[in-house]
């Protein structure tokens, strides 16, 4: 029996996990044991706590879920973001020291600057320009100190749960005629469930081989679009007939600049894992079919 700890089970990713371990819809080579948490059952700010609470549990996996993601508040409450990003990654990789725990630990692609014109690879210089994507880098690195650890970084992240970009751009095509969208900011969506089967499967193969392959690796799903592109696609998905209206970025000010171009490079998780990435377009229509079915 493998038992895993995962921390921010209330949130976009935590919450695909935990109803793929209640659906039983990911087959484990093992028998498994989750414990979800989030900070109401454990305050990993608490390390004592934590500490103990790991210690008792005797775990083979902590996935950490957990994040602070408002990237326009964080400017104003970057104590809170570091807490949460960095603080806490620190006492969960302090309360596993001398055991034989794995750690999974999740991170952005706002640890990136947007400058590039090719797709980012792990090993690409970090530049955050912002709190969140600082906060966010610290945590990696903390994570990274505990020799058993994986850090995935991801992009545009969204889920049947929680709130995110798919379910606002729904709502607002029922209310308004049409809606203006930025077109000069470049990425790719990933869906929660795709991460999180992706996750599970690693969990699996790591168990099944005995090994476990640490570092950091690159996950979203296939193909590129911008912002504009990605709402033209969920407003056609969702049979609208609002008009999407591509707008810069310049017209659309916010207290954090975002990256221009933040696509990642998923070759390594891929080949590493024998990962199958859907395109963003083939999960977007599994969201809507789940999101109805839900």
């Amino acid at each position: 029996m493998i038992n895993i700890l995962v921390t921010g089970a209330n949130g976009q990713l935590g919450s695909e996990i935990k109803n793929i371990y209640k659906k039983e819809i990911f087959k484990f080579d093992i028998p498994v044991n989750f414990i979800f948490t989030d900070i109401d059952t454990l305050d990993i700010s608490n390390s004592i706590f934590l500490k103990k609470f790991v210690q008792d549990h005797s775990f083979d996996f902590v996935i950490n879920c957990a994040a602070y993601t408002n990237v326009d508040m964080a400017e104003s409450e970057k104590e809170k973001a570091f807490k949460i990003n960095s603080y806490c990654v620190k006492n969960i990789v302090d309360s596993l020291k001398d055991r034989n725990t794995k750690f999974i630990h999740v991170s952005t692609d706002y640890v990136f600057d947007g400058n590039s014109h090719i797709p980012y690879t792990e090993d690409m210089q970090t530049n955050p320009q912002s709190v969140y994507g600082n906060s966010k880098l610290d945590g990696e690195k903390l994570a990274l100190d505990y020799d058993k650890s994986i850090v995935i970084r991801t992009s545009w992240l969204y889920s049947i749960f929680g709130n995110n970009f798919p379910k606002t751009i729904h709502k607002l095509c029922k209310e308004r005629e049409s809606l203006n969208v930025i077109f000069d900011q470049i990425g790719t969506p990933t869906y929660a469930f795709d991460l999180a089967i992706a996750i599970l499967q690693i969990v699996n193969q790591s168990t099944k081989e005995n090994k476990f392959a640490s570092g950091i690796y690159h996950y979203s799903n296939e193909g590129v679009c911008s912002w504009y592109d990605f709402a033209k696609a969920i407003a056609d998905k969702a049979y609208s007939n609002c008009i999407i209206n591509p707008i810069e970025s310049k017209e659309y000010p916010a207290p954090v600049k975002r990256p221009f171009y933040s696509v990642l490079n998923k070759g390594k998780i891929k080949s590493t894992f024998n990962i199958k990435i859907p395109h963003w377009q083939d999960s977007l229509n599994e969201y809507f079919k789940n999101l109805n079915n839900n």
